[in-house]
């Protein structure tokens, strides 16, 4: 049954990613990488405040939300992918802000998430 909801929760976040990634993107006339900075925030928001409430979840909703929806509405690799791709267009500057803002901001997402769920949950 957990891998039946992993697969759901996936087959809702990619395509979500998809969409949200496109729809973010064509709205900026920039280099930098608006769509996927949006979707791996949002994963970071949702994980961070499934971690922290999830002495209240049951372990179903956190293998569908957790690891199923975040886990494919977020994205690594094509983080990855564009980075090396602005580097390889010399726009370091780009670069190193999306490795830079990616993290500060995708850990201070999580953080305050988790830390708000946490406090709400007690």
């Amino acid at each position: 049954m957990t891998l039946v909801l992993i697969f759901v929760g996936a087959a809702i976040g990619a395509p979500l990613r998809y969409l949200t990634d496109r729809a973010v993107q064509a709205r900026h006339d920039s280099l930098f990488p608006w769509g996927t900075f949006t979707v791996n925030l949002a994963g970071c928001l949702i994980l961070g405040a499934l971690t922290g409430a999830s002495s209240a979840l049951p372990a179903q909703a956190l293998s569908f939300a957790g690891t199923g929806f975040c886990g494919a509405l977020t994205t690594y690799s094509t983080f990855s992918y564009e980075t090396l791709r602005l580097a390889e267009q010399r726009a370091y500057f780009y670069a190193t802000m999306n490795v830079v803002v990616s993290i500060i901001a995708g850990v201070g997402a999580t953080l305050l998430a988790y830390t708000t769920t946490r406090a709400l949950a007690l």
